[in-house]
């Protein structure tokens, strides 16, 4: 229920659009610093967004921004789905025009081996051996004065092991 009303909450505050235009910055930075600012404001906000779409999708998180000692990168929520376990990474992407690439194309062969690298580590440190689990990827096209579109794509990629559920 919780879950429902803050989704709720989150979703009207979005409707125009999770963009952050960046116009209170510092007056002393520069056009990337501030372009760098921006986007990591954006992200911010799309991976809260996230965060309770899953929820409200029936998703049990049990953690967020997960970084393994030695690997480069982060798994941005990790989280049950029924018996499932869930690593998603979430990908949002400000979108101005039909010839933007899609956020889904983002999530490269490298990002791939990076977040299995990650996972392995996980399921060690949290000691879930026999635990199923996949790769689900949340595309967020953000368009500004426009609500997010979002994908969830269950099961996105695969990686190779003995542990690999489906």
């Amino acid at each position: 229920m919780l879950a429902r009303v803050v989704f709720g909450l989150i979703q009207f505050a979005s409707r125009r659009g999770l963009y952050d235009s960046g116009a209170a910055g510092e007056s002393d930075e520069t056009p990337e610093e501030r372009r760098t600012r921006i986007r990591q404001r954006t992200g911010v906000r799309g991976e809260t967004f996230a965060y309770w779409y899953l929820r409200r999708h029936g998703y049990v998180l049990i953690a967020r921004n997960y970084r393994a000692t030695g690997v480069k990168g982060e798994i941005d929520l990790v989280g049950y789905d029924g018996p499932v376990l869930a690593f998603v990474e979430v990908k949002t992407r400000r979108m101005e025009d039909a010839d933007d690439v899609k956020p889904e194309r983002n999530v490269t062969f490298g990002k791939q081996q990076a977040l299995a690298r990650m996972a392995r580590q996980f399921l060690r440190e949290w000691r879930l051996k026999d635990v199923p689990w996949r790769f689900d990827l949340l595309a967020i096209e953000n368009r500004a004065g426009a609500p997010p579109v979002v994908r969830l794509h269950r099961d996105a990629f695969r990686q190779s092991g003995p542990k690999h559920g489906r």
